[in-house]
């Protein structure tokens, strides 16, 4: 649920500031929702204290849990982080909590940005 939260905002964020057409839309989106990139914001959120004790909960739950598919194009500590990411957003997203998802949206983009 999360992947497609993310995907879906980050594809917004692309056509309304780029007015990017679809290839280079695609090639802009890869940018934000790589594992890479969610691990190294994850990193970055932790070093700056982003999340509460439940959010911290919520990424561990998600970075832990058992994956029934194989890593791709990354090492397994880079998607375990990234998977912890995406649980966050799609909890977030299913427990109606707006303001904090679009909140950590907004500054998941923002940092891929700055690392441009």
């Amino acid at each position: 649920m999360g992947d497609a939260v993310l995907d879906q905002f980050v594809r917004k964020h692309i056509i309304l500031k780029l007015r990017a057409k679809p290839n280079r839309l695609h090639q802009q989106a890869k940018r934000y929702v790589s594992a890479k990139s969610q691990a190294a914001t994850l990193d970055r959120l932790n070093d700056e204290d982003w999340f509460t004790e439940e959010e911290q909960e919520i990424v561990r739950r998600g970075r832990n849990a058992k994956s029934h598919t194989k890593a791709k194009n990354t090492d397994v500590q880079t998607y375990r982080k990234s998977s912890g990411l995406e649980a966050l957003l799609g909890f977030l997203y299913l427990e109606n909590r707006e303001d904090r998802l679009q909140a950590l949206l907004e500054t998941i983009v923002a940092a891929v940005e700055e690392r441009k």
